[in-house]
């Protein structure tokens, strides 16, 4: 090889001018110079012929001519021939057959070095690339031996590792030994079902159903915080003590969120039934990826098998993925597809084979737990689910929670300070944080060292460093921790919360009451506490209500709030009907403004017994009760008929304050006597609602 590249190098310099030397007679002359010329001609044509000898090789060459026309050629002694045999070799072309003349045959013989060039190029690149790729299969090749190694390796011996999975683990224990504390949330959680406030009916349902030898799938509804999730982990707790319950001992409770639960159409992944990926993408099962077999990877509803599956906020799940859930609480299995699978295949290992034949077990009890309504949730999930309702927190019982977790927090509450926490919130949960925040304020203050301390601690300080050597500094260092520790839980022990320390929570969390409206002993003219409802949570309406004699006898006029709604506005004009029936008065002769405080959106007729009252209020000066909510919608004949959610507006009514309810009679059946402590009094017509809501005359 290197004599071929020294030919091809010499001839490339005699091509750029180097020609040879020639005797000193030839140069003399013309006639030499030409004699010169030939010579070199002659020369390159010759060293042209050789460097294709050796590329293409003799047998390869006399072949290649043979098939070109050009055998007879190359041998010729006319110069002409010659080239015209290399160009069709060189060219592959045999149609060329015009023999060059000699005034072209430098420029020819040009042209065919500058290809001859571009040949001995391409050979030279072609090289270096299988250089390089025999290179790599040898990397490649030896990787795949290490790969091999370590595989016989892991299975001869028992939890081998490499040096980079052994640095990782031990990062990964260094981790371990790195903790803080508990969160507020995880010390203060309820740890058994006495320790849920306020659920106890709840409670009590939820347990018996799951109790049976027969439990239910079970759906919770109730607003935020109030405890859904702990219940249903405490329930099956318990659960597994009753003699009659299906559950065993080792029973699984799989938590997920249904706001993260999403249907994904092309079935790549699917976290809660379980997916099939394409074999080539399984990860690091090669034997499986290497022959085509798909690998199926089961969900949560199999990680539950045996359990509870609880899905939070159930209500926020895909609607698709529901229906794919209730295919799986029918056939208490999860099945599996792929096009990648063939029954045929002897490769293919058992469990696998059993996956796509038979599906994977997913026995489970099913608890979703939702703060939306009922509508959110498939009809079809939802009527092989029973329902229970969890109720809003009252102050009494946010108070109650709030005392508790004190308790824990061996901390001690200053008056009122529960009381204030329950003002600004419903929520256990929330009632939690905000007592927590308040502890650490409280914490800080009384860790807070005073003048002369800060100074005896200095001084102190001071000589015990000019004293100590560095042995006993070492020394020192190495009690840190447990001195900080002991010092931690005398100062936690002794603290006090004040009402300061929630107001300062309450200003840097940008916390407001959750009421503003509070019920009072006195009477007033046109002022009325109507009852609404929103989700889960009822709410006190106050209506005001004003009336002046019109100018114009009979051409009074009537104003309420445009925001209120189109069903408060018919409740003003049923009303309006029902005012003349009751007092005589026509409210023509009125003119009368009607208000909705605050100027929500009253959507439904439940207000319509609150708007009558405080009309009739204003049109005869006779003062309502402020001790006293109603709810009611009012016909055209008197008749107060039943309106919905009356069991959350009693929770709404007690919040602000209200000691006496007034509902429709036929409503009596959805709220238990002295619920909450409430005075509750039903009522058929709007007179009877009259004589409870307007002051006697004394």
């Amino acid at each position: 090889m290197n004599n071929f590249f020294s030919k091809f190098f010499n001839l490339r310099n005699d091509q750029r001018g180097k020609a040879p030397r020639a005797s000193v007679q030839n140069m003399a002359t013309p006639e030499g110079d030409a004699a010169i010329v030939k010579d070199e001609l002659d020369r390159k044509i010759d060293m042209i012929l050789s460097l294709m000898v050796e590329y293409y090789g003799s047998d390869k060459l006399v072949i290649k001519a043979g098939k070109m026309e050009a055998l007879q050629l190359i041998r010729s002694p006319i110069k002409g021939e010659r080239v015209l045999a290399l160009q069709k070799i060189m060219y592959d072309n045999p149609t060329l057959t015009a023999v060059p003349e000699e005034k072209d045959i430098p420029r020819l013989v040009d042209q065919l070095i500058e290809k001859m060039s571009d040949l001995l190029a391409r050979r030279s690149l072609e090289a270096d690339l299988e250089q390089k790729i025999a290179d790599r299969l040898e990397e490649n090749h030896q990787d795949y031996v290490q790969d091999i190694r370590r595989q016989i390796l892991k299975e001869e011996k028992k939890g081998y590792e490499t040096p980079m999975e052994q640095q990782k683990r031990e990062k990964l224990e260094e981790l371990e030994k790195v903790k803080l504390t508990q969160s507020v949330m995880e010390l203060l959680r309820p740890d058994c079902l006495e320790d849920i406030v306020g659920q106890e009916r709840a409670v009590a349902s939820l347990l018996a159903k799951l109790s049976s030898p027969y439990p239910q799938h079970l759906i919770l509804y109730g607003p935020p915080g109030v405890g859904k999730t702990t219940a249903a982990r405490l329930v099956l707790e318990a659960s597994k003590e009753r003699p009659l319950s299906p559950f065993r001992q080792d029973a699984p409770f799989v938590e997920t969120d249904g706001t993260t639960l999403r249907w994904d159409p092309r079935d790549l992944t699917n976290p809660l039934l379980g997916s099939v990926h394409d074999p080539i993408y399984q990860g690091a099962r090669r034997d499986l990826a290497d022959t085509g077999i798909p690998e199926p990877k089961p969900g949560l509803v199999t990680d539950a098998h045996g359990g509870i599956l609880f899905i939070d906020e159930i209500g926020e799940m895909d609607v698709m993925l529901q229906n794919k859930l209730l295919k799986v609480l029918e056939d208490k299995r999860a099945f599996f597809e792929s096009a990648y699978y063939d029954p045929t295949d002897d490769k293919v290992p058992p469990y696998i084979r059993k996956l796509f034949e038979e599906g994977a077990p997913a026995d489970f009890v099913l608890i979703g737990a939702t703060t939306r309504d009922s509508s959110s949730i498939n009809p079809a999930l939802r009527s092989r689910c029973a329902e229970i309702y969890f109720e809003p927190l009252t102050p009494q019982h946010i108070e109650e929670i709030v005392q508790r977790a004190a308790k824990r927090l061996s901390a001690t509450l200053g008056d009122g300070v529960a009381k204030l926490i329950s003002e600004y919130t419903i929520e256990g949960r929330k009632a939690i944080n905000i007592l927590a925040d308040a502890y650490s304020l409280a914490l800080e203050r009384s860790q807070q060292p005073t003048k002369d301390e800060a100074g005896n601690k200095a001084t102190d300080t001071d000589a015990v460093t000019g004293a100590d050597t560095d042995a006993d500094a070492s020394a020192g260092a190495a009690d840190n921790d447990s001195d900080k520790a002991a010092e931690s839980t005398n100062a936690a022990s002794g603290v006090v919360i004040e009402r300061a320390d929630i107001y300062k929570v309450a200003q840097v969390s940008r916390l407001s009451p959750y009421v503003t409206k509070k019920a009072s002993d006195r009477c007033e003219v046109g002022h009325i506490f109507g009852l609404g409802v929103a989700g889960f949570l009822g709410s006190v309406i106050e209506i005001e209500a004003v009336a002046f004699e019109a100018h114009e006898k009979g051409k009074g006029t009537v104003r309420f709030n445009e925001t209120a709604g189109s069903m408060a506005k018919d409740s003003v004009f049923n009303a309006a009907s029902v005012v003349r029936m009751v007092t005589g008065k026509d409210i023509h002769d009125y003119d009368l403004h009607i208000n909705v405080v605050g100027g929500g959106n009253i959507d439904g007729p439940s207000a319509g017994t609150a708007i009558l009252t405080a009309i009739i209020s204003a049109i005869t000066g006779q003062p309502i009760r402020q001790d006293t909510a109603v709810t009611g919608e009012i016909s055209l004949q008197g008749r107060v008929r039943p309106v919905g959610g009356v069991f959350e507006k009693a929770y709404g009514a007690k919040q602000a304050g209200i000691s006496r309810l007034i509902i429709p009679s036929e409503n009596t059946k959805d709220i238990p006597k002295h619920h909450l402590g409430l005075e509750i009094f039903p009522v058929s017509r709007a007179q009877e609602a009259l004589d409870l809501l307007l002051a006697k005359e004394e």
